[in-house]
């Protein structure tokens, strides 16, 4: 199958859930070539920015289990990764 690369923003909102977010992230370690988090203190959340590269059937597994943890919200995009394409 395919690999895309892309990229997901994962605000956090329910500190309780941090615990098992961060299980998730670490069993699909294997897809995720990069993390970076940060507080926004001013709204009592956390961001974390991925990106990964994978199969559409580990990144949907991926971000589906996130999208279901109560007070994280989850966005991702997807690009085909063409080997003739210079991806910046």
């Amino acid at each position: 199958m395919e690999k895309r690369i892309g990229t997901a923003l994962i605000l956090i909102e329910n500190k309780a859930e941090v615990e098992l977010l961060n299980k998730i992230l670490s069993k699909h370690s294997d897809i995720i070539l990069g993390r970076h988090g940060m507080p926004l203190k001013d709204r009592q959340a956390n961001v974390i920015s991925l990106i990964f590269e994978g199969t559409t059937d580990e990144i949907g597994s991926l971000t589906g289990k996130l999208g279901k943890l109560y007070g994280i919200r989850v966005k991702s995009i997807l690009l085909k990764n063409n080997s003739h394409e210079v991806l910046l």
